[in-house]
């Protein structure tokens, strides 16, 4: 998978039992948890997803809008 700009991929994804993502495996293949991407896209070390204030009032990681569902975080491999 090749990286533009130095920044780093997520290529898969752990959910817990309940279907909700919990770890996250990077293109370096460094495994991070939610909150750790969700500081790590903030910080602009991610491409391809943002951090968003949900309804709960919580904040969500997603992947940017571009269209396709393919790349969506929820659709990627699990690990």
């Amino acid at each position: 998978m090749e990286q533009q700009s130095g920044k780093q991929q997520i290529v898969a994804v752990r959910k817990n039992g309940d279907g909700d993502i919990v770890e996250l495996q990077l293109s370096s293949g460094q495994v991070v948890g939610y909150k750790e991407a969700q500081q790590m896209a903030k910080n602009d070390q991610i491409e391809n997803v943002n951090v968003f204030k949900g309804r709960d009032g919580d904040e969500h990681l997603r992947s940017d809008p571009d269209g396709r569902t393919d790349n969506n975080l929820d659709q990627l491999p699990t690990f």
